[in-house]
């Protein structure tokens, strides 16, 4: 009797120990189709927060998005509310069925993309400036979209392991009018 006590135990914390996967989220809608919400003009508002979950900065960028040749490019330009500016280039490609690998200048390596229903996860290291120097953290992205035109990205930042800060942000993609 408790020895299957302690197997039940046993489990069902390994159970909820599980990391949630993208595939998690298969059946989930609306579908997520990464050449048509990444293309054109978008624009992303969040926060960061440190370790602890406060607030350290706010932003807003332009994205701009487009695909070529199966490749995707995505320009984005950050506006920090102390002032500093900062630009990104994604560049996207295919891997396999729900699969991209990505580049950019301040990442380390390539990131890999996973694929499956509304979401969207990404697993990369970023090199930032941190009081003068650089620092290498790994980044756990996970976008899922919500509506046609919106989709919610939650970023974990770790380094040796240990959660060191959190990004929300909300990414909007706009229609062109006729």
């Amino acid at each position: 009797m408790t020895r299957t006590l302690l197997t039940t135990t046993l489990l069902i914390f390994l159970a909820a120990c599980t990391p949630v996967k993208v595939t998690d989220y298969a059946d989930s809608r609306p579908l997520l189709n990464l050449e048509q919400f990444f293309d054109g003009e978008l624009t992303a508002h969040g926060v960061v927060k440190d370790r602890a979950g406060q607030v350290i900065r706010t932003f807003n960028a332009d994205i701009s998005a487009h695909w070529a040749d199966g490749v995707g490019t995505l320009v984005e330009d950050f506006v920090f509310d102390d002032g500093e500016t900062q630009q990104r280039i994604w560049t996207l490609q295919p891997d396999s069925e729900g699969r991209y690998t990505g580049s950019a200048g301040d990442v380390v390596g390539k990131a890999s993309l996973q694929l499956a229903g509304n979401s969207l996860f990404l697993d990369y290291v970023l090199r930032l400036d941190y009081r003068g120097s650089q620092v290498d953290v790994r980044v756990d992205d996970r976008m899922y979209l919500v509506s046609p035109n919106v989709l919610i990205n939650e970023s974990s930042m770790s380094k040796f392991g240990l959660r060191v800060g959190n990004l929300v942000l909300v990414i909007v993609k706009h229609t062109a009018t006729r």
